[in-house]
């Protein structure tokens, strides 16, 4: 595991950090600190001209391999940049789907002609994706879905029927890509597919879910004989469920570096109030401070081992305890910021009574230890997959 940087590395991370101090300005300067989880709805127009200004810097995709249209970064380069881009203030990523799973997913399952059509406009920070995965009777459970597609042979259309659920920026998005049912009768893990589903279509309604902190980011997206092309499936028919797992191996990639860092900018937050308070002066207070910044350095550790192995999607399993881990140790965080934070914790100043960031942060987390796969499923999976214990009797 290679934890320092060399001359040269720390040469590149001088780079991005003046490059973000460049185009962080102007018109993009209020999104610093902005748009991250919990507060996804902000300025989505200006984050997707943001996408577009860092396309221009060649920063999208910058970690894909050069025949794809990316930079072909080394894993070193890309996560200096990921961290370079938190500690700046960048934004939440309108488009880190697309470049983050759609894209390294394509480049491993996808034909060339998919390649060709869909890549460019990720990289281009043009085309904006979302996820159709989990489903009210298959949160966690992925293998339960019941969206069914199937394939009309006079139009070469597939056509998806379903419910999707807490789909994260649909409501923004161009395109979805879909874990559909397309074998009549199959169970589990068998008869899944892989779709790439358009969202402009009558056949798709978006309806957003309000929020404990008031927003909707997130929604349900309703299917009635949604229509997409034969040529959008990834794979064939019935590989769904293996593509869908690479995805997720994707997903556990370089940018959980920059997700600490976002995690950083929070603790600095907490320790900043904590000192003007006097809360600080609490032992105890003092003691859960300590605790979560040692926390947050096993975070990055438990990462750099991660990143230390093949990034072809596959479940390496220091990886199966990260989601557990970091949405544990989240959650803890939120709770220090209200303890921290005292009585304020429990007030909003002034109109327009909007949450203060640490509230947001509280509340936000709470979902934490839910979304992205319960901490009750991430245990089985550590269990079975990591650990080779008998599977759960289901």
């Amino acid at each position: 595991m290679k934890i320092g940087f060399s001359a040269a590395d720390e040469q590149f991370r001088q780079h991005v950090a003046e490059w973000m101090q460049r185009h962080l300005a102007g018109e993009f300067a209020v999104l610093r600190f902005r748009g991250g989880p919990g507060d996804e709805d902000f300025a989505p127009a200006l984050r997707k001209a943001w996408e577009q200004e860092l396309a221009k810097g060649n920063w999208v995709g910058a970690g894909w391999a050069r025949e794809h249209g990316g930079r072909g970064l080394s894993i070193t380069q890309q996560v200096i940049f990921f961290e370079e881009y938190a500690r700046a203030g960048g934004p939440g990523r309108m488009g880190h789907i697309g470049e983050g799973l759609v894209g390294p997913t394509l480049a491993a399952f996808g034909t060339p002609e998919q390649q060709q059509r869909f890549l460019p406009g990720i990289l281009a920070g043009q085309h904006f994706w979302c996820q159709g995965y989990s489903e009210p009777s298959a949160g966690s459970d992925l293998a339960n879905i019941k969206t069914r597609a199937s394939l009309d042979e006079s139009s070469g259309q597939w056509l998806i029927s379903g419910q999707k659920v807490w789909t994260s920026l649909a409501h923004e998005s161009d395109w979805c890509f879909v874990l559909a049912r397309t074998e009549p009768g199959s169970v589990g893990h068998r008869g899944l597919s892989f779709l790439l589903v358009p969202m402009n279509q009558p056949n798709i309604r978006v309806q957003p879910i309000r929020q404990l902190t008031g927003t909707s980011e997130f929604n349900e997206v309703f299917f009635d004989q949604a229509q997409t092309s034969a040529d959008n499936l990834i794979g064939k028919p019935g590989d769904g469920w293996k593509i869908a797992m690479a995805l997720l191996g994707f997903e556990r990639g370089v940018s959980t570096l920059g997700q600490q860092m976002q995690f950083q900018n929070e603790l600095d937050e907490v320790v900043r109030i904590a000192k003007g308070n006097g809360a600080a002066q609490d032992p105890v207070l003092r003691q859960r401070i300590a605790h979560a910044w040692s926390g947050l350095r096993v975070l990055r550790y438990n990462s750099l081992r991660m990143l230390s192995g093949t990034q072809d999607g596959s479940l390496r399993p220091e990886a199966t305890i990260y989601k557990l881990a970091w949405s544990t140790w989240h959650a803890e965080l939120g709770k220090l910021a209200m303890d921290v934070l005292g009585p304020q914790a429990e007030l909003l100043e002034s109109g327009p009574y909007q949450l203060t960031r640490l509230q947001a942060l509280f509340l936000f987390t709470r979902a934490d230890t839910i979304y992205g796969g319960s901490n009750e499923i991430q245990r089985n999976i550590i269990a079975e997959r990591a650990l080779g214990m008998p599977r759960e009797v289901r």
